[in-house]
Order: structure tokens, then C-alpha cells, then sequence
């Protein structure tokens, strides 16, 4: 059930031969009177375990929901992803260029990383550089980047998913008594699998008062991190080694969730996917 086209990750800074430190020039994609604002292409969905897994809004149908218009694709616990296309290159003008739709509320988000990439080669594929876009969070504490998790089956299968990361802590996405299909994804056929990105800081979860629990959004810069949208600027992409870089815009997006957080009886923190559109088309 997952689209996979290899490793969609960081794979270093491809440069304008004429100027080192700029990205490599990139083929423009004209909006035409057939254009969508909305993405139109799902090229990869690799979701973390969850308790939306293997079924909807964890499944392969549900990510393909969102094309040319609005739907609903969890990503599930933290390093769960989608990767998207534009039928047109997205300008990069002043301020925001793309909206993020999620299913965010005042008092709880789900912040999903946001990347970007140009379609360098011209070939309509995301195997060029992913840029991340660098958020309120950036540098602040609890952020780290090159983070990865395994994740390994359970056994049984509806029980809690172990997973361990790069940092030496272990962990597991549990299982709730509201959803009693295995968490694991069934259409992988490993018994573990490794997601790599970027991870934020929990600290904005208050489970103090565990019958409502509270999830405050970030101030900028993330998917399903406010109601009514979330509005990215593609001026703040940086590179692999935290620099900024200047696109002139992107073709293609990558969604990311962004924490690894159980939240008791609401399950782990997952971001989910509504829509995403190109803000100069958005009337």
C-alpha cells in the first residue's frame, strides 16, 4: 500500500555551478488556466504506527483523498510522512506562498515539518534536494535534526508498538481501547522500519489534567498547528547544515509529524492532512 520511490531524505546541497553557495537553478513549471491550486500528485506515504493504521485516515486511500482538493490523511506517531506534488512550480514571493489545511484547534495541536524541494532535474520526480522549512522552533531546545526511530512489530499484533532512536531512548506507540486493529502497518513486510527527520519539543502538551488534555501550537511554521490552516513561507527553507537557501520555488512538499508524544486516552500525537494548496491560486 505504500508509494515508495527510495530515500526522500536530506541528500546534501546541489549548487549553481556558476555561484557555490546558491541552489542549482531550476526549471519553471507555468501556472496555466488548467492549474490546481491544490496538489495533485501523491508520490509517497509512509506513516508511522498508529491508531489510525490500516485503515482510514491511515491508509493509502486517504492520502490519495487529498489530491486536487481537501480529504483527511493522518501521518500518525512521530517520522510518519507524505510527499506531494504541485501540477505547477509554486512562485516564491513575499511572505506566505502555501496553506497547509489540518484538523487543528485552539487548544490542540499536531505540528507536522514542513520540506520543500525545486524539481532541480526537470524530470517531475522528488529525487532532487529537500530543503526543511525552518519554523518557530528552529534551534530552540528539544529540536533536533537527523533524528531517526525504528519501530518493530508487536507481538501480538494489536499490541503496543516498541520503537527506540538514535538517541539512545526507547519507547512505545500505545495502543487505546477506541481502536482495536493492529497499529503496526500491515503492509510492510519487515518487522521494523526506520523514519529520519527532525523532531520538536513536547513541551507545549499539558496532561495535567488528564480528562482534557492540551496541545498549544507553535508560533509559526508548522502543518496542523492552528485552525483554519497554516500559512508557510518557502523564504525560510534551509539547507542540510542549517543555512538558508533562496528557491525561486518548489514543486514539490513533505509533510512530516513532528513530535513523538502518547497523550493517554487521545492516543499518540499525529499530524493530520486536510489539503494543501498554492496560496497565489487560493481566491
Amino acid at each position: 500500500m505504500s508509494i515508495l520511490i527510495g530515500s526522500l531524505f536530506f541528500a546534501g546541497c546541489k549548487k549553481d555551478s556558476s555561484n557555490p553557495e546558491l541552489p542549482q537553478e531550476a526549471p519553471i513549471k507555468p501556472i496555466t488556466d488548467e492549474s490546481n491550486m491544490y496538489v495533485t500528485e501523491l508520490f509517497e506515504f509512509m506513516p508511522a504506527p498508529g491508531q489510525f493504521i490500516n485503515k482510514a485516515p491511515g491508509d493509502l486511500a486517504s492520502a490519495k483523498g487529498i489530491l486536487g482538493g481537501k480529504g483527511m490523511v493522518s501521518l500518525c506517531a512521530w517520522g510518519g510522512y507524505i510527499v506531494l506534488g504541485f501540477d505547477h512550480t509554486v512562485i516564491n514571493k513575499d511572505g506566505e506562498d502555501i496553506i497547509v489545511y489540518g484538523n487543528a484547534m485552539p487548544t490542540f495541536s499536531e505540528p507536522g515539518i514542513i520540506y520543500v524541494m525545486q524539481d532541480e532535474n526537470g524530470n517531475s520526480k522528488p529525487d532532487d534536494t529537500w530543503y526543511e522549512v525552518a519554523g518557530s522552533e528552529f534551534g530552540k531546545e528539544g529540536y533536533i535534526r537527523n533524528y531517526s526511530v525504528t519501530y518493530t512489530r508487536p507481538n501480538p499484533a494489536t499490541g503496543d508498538i516498541p520503537w527506540k532512536d538514535n538517541q539512545g531512548k526507547t519507547g512505545v506507540v500505545a495502543t487505546n481501547t477506541f481502536h482495536k486493529q493492529p497499529y503496526f502497518p500491515e503492509w510492510i513486510e519487515k518487522d521494523e522500519y526506520t523514519l529520519t527527520g527532525s523532531i520538536l519539543s513536547s513541551k507545549n502538551i499539558d496532561m495535567t489534567n488528564p480528562s482534557y488534555i492540551t496541545s498549544a501550537p507553535f508560533e509559526y511554521g508548522y502543518a496542523d498547528n492552528t485552525p483554519d490552516g497554516d500559512k508557510i513561507d518557502i523564504s525560510n527553507a534551509i539547507d542540510k547544515d542549517g543555512n538558508k537557501v533562496s528557491l525561486k520555488g518548489i514543486d514539490f512538499i513533505k509533510i512530516q509529524t513532528g513530535i513523538q508524544a502518547n497523550m493517554g486516552w487521545l492516543g499518540e500525537l499525529s499530524t493530520e492532512v486536510i489539503g494543501v494548496a498554492d496560496l497565489n491560486l487560493v481566491k
